[in-house]
């Protein structure tokens, strides 16, 4: 059992969850709340409710991220925490909500405490990190780091026709505070999230120590034969593009296995005419390849490619190759990570590194400023699901190590 000196009051944590998970409630659990619509501006409404009863000094900038502040006692930059509170249409309480309500419980047992921090103390939380509606995802972040242009962001038009700029406007969430210098106006940033996979999980390990981001490769492929007679072409007549589809899936996943922390899957794939005695034509299929190492990834991409030239040319194909998304790995701060580690040894939690395989926040803040996650199980490995769930202490452990990481930053006087 963990023995922190000072720490959060897990009931209350606990039950802000319950309660933000009433906006957009589904039916058998979970809840839709997508960035901008109705539920989001009740969940936003909700949680600044609890920041405006804390005393907290509350910025909205023009892409509707919402910066909730305890002020230092000196002009510092400030230690930050954030997530987000839009979710999946299909989620659980978990994704991003417990990130916000964590830091908001952090700062309000400093508050409690009376302690004060030579630093100020920010929550916040990000626009259209999910990306369900809007694309891209880390939206909010994105704008807040200057990595994305606002005005792209504002005119990006959602699945249902509509515009960022529109919905913000409409749900009241178009602020004016100005956009920081995140190098020079943030210390450190921390955030506290459901694991999203399974790992802690199976391993019965309390605190994940996140390590950084991997890195993605995405590529869409699209293969042209002939169509023909499935009963009367020979084998060795045929160019046979639902051949080579299914071939390049398979060497995806031998390829994999083959390099260490790879990951590959053709998660989309589309053959023509789809007919059972029609030799396929036409294949279009995706491939995710993951890893968190660069010259890995650059590795199994290369690999990949040479494949599939190769077989092209052995099955008389040809093919189009189309990007879909690149991102290097995003490595978190080592001072910041092993203080993660540190502080769950001293109190008595177990403890893995690990690399995230989703994409957060966290990962838009790493080039500007010390970065780092906090990783708590998964039941069941279970997210972007109506069954996800974390155990109310596990929640409670992950927010008194973050409490113990800003504290650690903060200086307190």
């Amino acid at each position: 059992m963990a023995s922190f000196i000072l720490a959060v009051n897990g009931d209350r944590l606990n039950a802000r969850l319950k309660s933000l998970g009433e906006v957009g409630a589904l039916p058998g659990g979970g809840v839709c709340r997508l960035a901008l619509t109705d539920e989001d501006r009740q969940g936003r409404d909700l949680v600044v409710s609890w920041m405006r009863e804390l005393g907290l000094e509350i910025a909205i900038d023009a892409i509707g991220n919402v910066v909730a502040t305890l002020k230092g006692e000196e002009n510092l930059p400030a230690v930050m925490m954030g997530s987000h509170i839009d979710t999946v249409s299909t989620a659980g309480l978990f994704d991003g909500n417990l990130g916000v309500l964590a830091g908001l419980e952090v700062i309000e047992t400093i508050i409690e405490s009376g302690i004060n921090p030579k630093h100020s103390i920010s929550v916040g939380f990000f626009t259209n990190e999910e990306g369900s509606r809007f694309a891209p995802d880390m939206m909010g972040s994105g704008v807040y780091t200057g990595d994305l242009p606002l005005a792209t962001a504002l005119q990006t038009v959602g699945i249902d026709g509509k515009s960022v700029a529109d919905e913000l406007n409409r749900i009241g969430y178009s602020g004016k505070a100005p956009f920081p210098n995140i190098s020079e106006t943030v210390a450190a940033y921390f955030e506290l999230h459901v694991e999203q996979g399974p790992v802690l999980d199976e391993e019965n390990i309390e605190i994940g120590v996140v390590e950084g981001v991997q890195g993605i490769s995405w590529h869409e492929y699209t293969f042209y034969g002939n169509s023909n007679h499935a009963g009367t072409t020979p084998m060795a007549y045929r160019n046979d593009a639902g051949l080579v589809a299914a071939k390049i899936n398979v060497f995806a996943n031998e390829l994999a296995l083959s390099i260490p922390s790879q990951l590959a899957t053709v998660g989309a794939l589309e053959i023509k005419p789809n007919l059972v005695n029609v030799i396929p034509a036409f294949a279009r299929f995706t491939v995710d390849l993951r890893n968190c190492d660069e010259a890995l990834l650059q590795s199994a991409e290369s690999r990949l490619d040479t494949y599939i030239t190769e077989q092209t040319e052995r099955h008389g194909l040809t093919f189009e190759k189309r990007k879909l998304a690149r991102f290097e790995p995003v490595p978190f701060n080592k001072h910041l990570v092993d203080g993660i580690e540190a502080s769950a040894m001293e109190n008595d939690l177990t403890s893995k590194r690990l690399y995230s395989g989703a994409g957060h926040d966290a990962q838009m803040f790493a080039p500007h400023c010390p970065t780092t996650m906090i990783f708590v199980p998964s039941v069941g490995g279970i997210s972007h699901n109506i069954k996800e769930y974390t155990t109310p202490e596990q929640v409670t452990n992950g927010a008194n190590v973050l409490l113990q990481a800003v504290l650690n930053v903060a200086k307190i006087l």
